[in-house]
């Protein structure tokens, strides 16, 4: 389907299986997600940061799960699909509502938070929410003793995200030809070995 030689044959094994938001559970991206990301990351607001309005193929999006995969097996970490759990504000069926974890950018690679949510749900939280159990995760789950993430300078919704949690920033730079913007977390001490 996807040149299925290069999938592992079982499904990807992070350290926990499930995490819980107060209205989201995620679960690790699976082959089966491949559609539906694809469609959430090609969607207009989405994409403008995300692929900085690229409309990517479906075959990089499921080079991005298979990637993911092989991550959770090394590492315990990879990226992680958000369904809604309140059926009242239910998204619609088979859609994801987002999308969280990290994943490397840049060259040489550097290991980053990654996060965003469909449009309709913009403006509700969710991003805050897939942030910060993500951040949780690398404390308790991880042992991270610091967290990085970036954005492009005009992505204010995300900037303010960063900033509610917590997160400072270490720079500002232009990288690829985008104005980006660079923040770090450092663990607090309740998380200390």
């Amino acid at each position: 389907m996807y040149g299925d030689e290069n999938v592992p044959r079982e499904e990807p094994r992070p350290i926990v299986d499930r995490l819980l938001t107060p209205r989201m559970t995620l679960s690790p991206l699976r082959v089966l997600d491949t559609e539906a990301l694809h469609v959430l990351w090609t969607t207009p607001g989405v994409r403008r940061f995300l692929w900085d309005d690229e409309i990517i193929p479906l075959k990089q999006t499921a080079d991005v799960v298979r990637r993911s995969h092989a991550l959770f097996a090394e590492r315990g970490l990879g990226l992680w699909g958000a369904q809604l759990r309140d059926s009242a504000s239910r998204h619609e069926e088979g859609k994801l509502a987002g999308f969280a974890g990290y994943w490397f950018f840049r060259d040489p690679p550097e290991l980053e938070l990654l996060y965003g949510v469909a449009e309709p749900l913009w403006g509700r939280g969710l991003a805050t929410e897939l942030a910060r159990v993500m951040v949780d995760y690398a404390w308790a789950a991880l042992g991270f003793h610091e967290v990085h993430a970036s954005t492009d300078g005009g992505n204010s919704a995300s900037v303010r995200v960063l900033e509610k949690l917590g997160f400072v920033m270490t720079r500002r730079a232009v990288v690829g030809g985008l104005d980006t913007v660079f923040f770090r977390l450092e663990r607090p001490s309740l998380y200390s070995v």
